[in-house]
């Protein structure tokens, strides 16, 4: 582990902050809630901004230990922040802005760093720009590779694709997975986007009025450990490999485990990483094969788990697919007539169009 956070915090309101966890060596941490959770104020707190009791340990470097009475002030803390309104210097260009991370006093590695940062951001391009000719998504890229530039220990996001359009997002988040994938550096990221979620994390940490009600991996806390999310939002994220890609039907097919999904092409190569997220409601089941079907995901299951609450019209199943789990939303009157129960083989049914890859 990197290091761990630990952080008291009480303004005298109804809120109370009380959390502590791990920060893992590298991957993106999302931590996740809805507004006023306390997921800014444990960013703040942990950069110094704002300050808390407790203890913050980062790569082994004590930034905060109240029983020692040590307490290091924000700017000797070896950190890269990312607010959701990229802050950039409106007077330079995008070099002169990243240019400026290499000022700060712990940054190393001077020009060698400086090609990596915007070889992995891809804004080569835009060196010569002034930041008020950029787009949205193109801003935060720069924000994003100044922050790399001080050569952090850990980099703290706060919703930064909070303020962009969907098609914004969807130019951004491609090189959010590549920094996820390709760095050494443990990140922060702040949320209450179960898409963006879904998409970029490794560890998941769910809040709820200042005190931490699910972590784990992301697998673990959408199947089994978050008691919050909400029936409709229910789904399982799947991490697979594009196999098969469709240039006549713009689908493409993502194997994981030993399942085949057929999904619309998100424009990932053969051979490309790719996570499918599929929501429980969109998963319709059958106990024999269906045929002259529109459903082009039909998968052999198993239920395996089968959860309801007494006086509610649904009941959630956890079926076992070709070494894949995934979560089903039927009405408890279809599993009555059908009559299913743990151990029910079964036929899974999972649009393309549904999935959201």
């Amino acid at each position: 582990m990197s290091g761990r956070i630990t952080l008291n915090l009480d303004r005298g309101t109804d809120f109370r902050l009380d959390v502590s966890f791990e920060i893992p060596d590298k991957g993106i941490t999302v931590l996740f809630g809805p507004s006023g959770c306390g997921k800014t104020t444990v960013l703040r707190c942990t950069a110094g901004l704002e300050r808390a009791g407790g203890r913050v340990v980062v790569a082994d470097r004590v930034w905060q230990d109240d029983a020692r009475n040590i307490f290091v002030p924000a700017w000797e803390r070896r950190l890269g922040y990312v607010f959701q309104e990229a802050s950039l210097f409106e007077h330079l260009n995008v070099e002169g802005n990243l240019h400026f991370g290499l000022r700060h006093k712990d940054a190393r590695g001077g020009l060698a760093r400086f090609s990596e940062a915007v070889e992995l951001l891809g804004i080569g391009h835009l060196l010569r720009r002034r930041v008020q000719l950029l787009s949205g998504g193109e801003r935060q890229r720069v924000a994003i590779a100044r922050a790399l530039l001080m050569t952090p220990d850990l980099i703290l996001m706060d919703e930064p694709l909070a303020a962009l359009d969907w098609n914004r997002k969807q130019e951004i988040l491609p090189w959010l997975e590549r920094l996820r994938d390709e760095l050494s550096v443990p990140m922060l990221y702040v949320t209450h986007s179960a898409d963006e979620m879904a998409r970029l994390a490794d560890q998941v940490i769910c809040f709820e009025n200042g005190r931490i009600v699910a972590e784990g991996s992301l697998e673990e806390v959408l199947l089994e450990r978050w008691p919050g999310q909400g029936e409709q939002g229910s789904s399982v994220v799947l991490s697979g490999v594009v196999t098969e890609r469709s240039e006549m039907w713009c689908t493409a097919v993502v194997t994981a485990g030993e399942t085949a999904f057929e999904v619309p092409d998100a424009g990932r190569n053969v051979g490309e990483a790719a996570r499918l997220r599929i929501l429980a409601r969109d998963v319709s089941v059958a106990l024999s094969e269906p045929r002259d079907t529109s459903i082009r995901n039909v998968l052999p299951a198993v239920v395996i788990g089968m959860r309801g609450v007494e006086g509610e019209s649904h009941v959630m199943l956890t079926l076992e697919a070709g070494g894949c789990r995934i979560l089903s939303r039927i009405t408890r009157r279809s599993a009555d007539e059908l009559g299913i129960a743990v151990g029910t083989r079964l036929y899974a049914q999972v649009k393309a169009a549904a999935i959201i890859v």
